[in-house]
């Protein structure tokens, strides 16, 4: 790879090789673009998008899909012991599925017969573990402490959403897009509580996060796993889902901030238990 900086804003990357770069439309969305001219992929990036395009690379190696009967969900690879690969997910992804049959597609569209790990307990916490086995390489997240994270540092979110909205009156299924419903946004961290809402969520931040990217890494400017999506914005019990772990609810003006956020939970509650 042959990299030339222009100033300080643009550089060039070229691949001697065939490749799909996602295409940074806007802060939020990527969009995948192919390229090839003359045995050489050029693209031309501002410096901050190389830093997205590095954090979307290790997205798609830890990101897996998870599906259950009969619904669907994300999780991030965290744990490898020979040809058994741990997965974490939220505890609601998997709680529901009929018969507990479970699969895991991963980032080279193979798909992975799965079970859920009833014996790791979270207490309250909305985590579950899933277990698969592969003879394949994958990758396995590195986890950061969520601590230190402050207001207004970029935040990354992954995961497999479950519904396209053709227009106002329809929308399609994703189950059939395998990797294609893979959604990549990005934003910056707003708040971390130091007293968890119920279920351990406590990390707030302003990507969108659609339904079926619950379990989905959020990721820190250096890929490393620091949260794990499971809340959407403006959810329709309206101040009653960011109930406090002791039972309180947030002031009215606090509760204004807190629904346009995304939330996850942090990975200092499940880093050492997973551990």
């Amino acid at each position: 790879m042959i990299r030339k900086f222009l100033g300080s804003f643009v550089s060039v990357t070229v691949l001697l090789e065939w490749s799909c770069l996602p295409v940074a439309q806007s802060l939020v969305n990527f969009s995948y673009r192919c390229v090839y001219s003359s045995n050489f992929l050029v693209q031309a990036f501002p410096v901050h998008q190389q830093l997205d395009l590095s954090v979307l690379k290790t997205a798609k190696q830890i990101t897996v899909r998870i599906f259950t009967n009969p619904g669907a969900g994300s999780g991030v690879i965290v744990g490898r012991r020979g040809k058994i690969y741990t997965v974490l997910t939220n505890r609601h992804v998997v709680a529901d599925s009929v018969n507990h049959n479970y699969r895991v597609l991963t980032i080279d569209g193979l798909m992975h017969p799965a079970e859920w790990l009833h014996s790791v307990e979270f207490k309250d916490t909305d985590l579950a573990l899933v277990r698969f086995t592969s003879k394949k390489a994958y990758v396995v997240a590195a986890i950061n402490d969520s601590t230190r994270l402050s207001p207004g540092d970029p935040i990354y979110a992954a995961g497999f959403y479950n519904w396209h909205y053709l227009n106002a009156n329809a929308i399609e299924s994703t189950s059939d897009w395998g990797l294609r419903a893979l959604r990549f946004t990005t934003g910056k961290m707003e708040m971390l509580l130091a007293r968890p809402l119920s279920q351990g969520y406590g990390l707030g931040y302003t990507n969108e996060v659609e339904n079926g990217m619950s379990g989905g890494p959020v990721l820190n400017r250096d890929g490393q796993l620091v949260g794990i999506n499971g809340r959407l914005k403006y959810p329709f019990q309206g101040i009653r889902a960011f109930t406090f772990i002791d039972g309180t609810i947030p002031s009215p003006e606090l509760f204004q901030q807190m629904e346009s956020l995304s939330w996850a939970i942090p990975s200092a509650t499940f880093q050492q238990m997973i551990e």
